[in-house]
């Protein structure tokens, strides 16, 4: 499984982003997908993600300002950034489970999101 992520870049706050993360190869086994994020300094944190069922979650941080959606079945995703704040800064990574199990995991390139004050 690869997974390309676009979609990042400068914005000042306020503004909107969305980003897109694109499955390819072995795609059947993708179980859950999401973004994660690692802010300069910090460790990298879970922002969405969205089951196989549909089932969204969302670190609180950013409820109500993010919204994780789907075309179709786990290809692509995308995350609607709006209100970007500067602590939203980071790099942003795209993130699938498998269903072989949960010692499988897949990642993507990050993309750069960069919120300016």
């Amino acid at each position: 499984v690869q997974l390309q992520a676009s979609g990042g870049g400068l914005v000042q706050a306020g503004g909107s982003l969305r980003l897109s993360c694109a499955a390819s190869g072995s795609t059947f086994l993708i179980d859950g997908i999401g973004w994660y994020r690692q802010p300069p300094g910090k460790q990298r944190e879970l922002v969405a993600g969205i089951s196989s069922g549909g089932t969204t979650n969302y670190a609180d941080s950013v409820k109500g300002r993010f919204t994780i959606s789907r075309d179709n079945v786990k290809n692509p995703v995308y995350l609607q950034m709006n209100s970007l704040k500067p602590e939203d800064t980071a790099v942003y990574y795209c993130h699938a489970t498998s269903k072989l199990g949960s010692e499988y995991e897949y990642w993507g390139q990050g993309t750069q999101v960069t919120v300016s004050s």
